[in-house]
This record gives structure tokens, sequence and C-alpha cells, in this order.
């Protein structure tokens, strides 16, 4: 559990490191419609999001809360992948170290803390 923990613990401080670098150094409006005209652009912000959904349908997957889900759905879609690294961060801990749970979910069948219906 310490090594995927590290891992993932890592690659979502690159990532918010990069998009920090991207905010404070670039313009965001002025280098996204660079981007936007540019073909391999367009590929690239097709790959980010299809990765996002690939990302999403994990969570609808494991979670049983369609009220979660969709905050996290629209999370990662505003956030990106650091968001989708501090998902799957939390995961992990919840998980304790059971990959079953950790790539499956708890499998409780409601939203409420103790397992009953709200």
């Amino acid at each position: 559990m310490k090594i995927a923990f590290t891992y993932l613990l890592a690659l979502t401080l690159i990532m918010g490191g990069a998009l920090a670098y991207g905010f404070t150094v670039g313009d965001f409006w002025q280098d996204g419609g660079k981007l936007i005209d540019n073909p391999w652009g367009i590929v690239s912000l097709f790959d980010v999001y299809v990765g996002f959904f690939f990302f999403i349908g994990w969570i609808w997957y494991r979670e049983c809360c369609p009220g979660m889900t969709l905050m996290w759905a629209i999370a990662i879609c505003v956030g990106g992948n650091v968001v989708a690294g501090i998902y799957a961060i939390i995961a992990l801990y919840k998980s304790k170290g059971d990959a079953t749970v950790f790539f499956m979910g708890d499998g409780k069948p409601s939203c409420s803390p103790k397992g009953k219906e709200a």
C-alpha cells in the first residue's frame, strides 16, 4: 500500500505542479486558443477528456451513490487529473490496502454511512 500511495501522491503532485506552472507562466485563454487552432491540440483535448471519462467510468462502477459519482465527475471534468489523483488516493486510503475494495468499491448498497437507506 505504501508503494501505491507514494506512486499516486507523486503523480498527483507532479500534475498539480505542472498546472501551477501553466497558470502562473502562461496565459490560459491566449494559449488555449492556439491549442484549438492546432489539429494535434484538438486530438490532445479529446485524449484528455476520453481519459477523464474512462476514469469516471471506474468511479461510477465503484461508487454506490449517484450524487457522489456526479460530484466527482464534474470535479474531474473541471479540475482534471489532479482531482482524479485525489480520488484515487482517497480510494486507496479507504480500501486499507485491499486491492479488490480499491478497484471495485466496498459494495455498500446505499449512500448512507451505516449502509441503511436514507
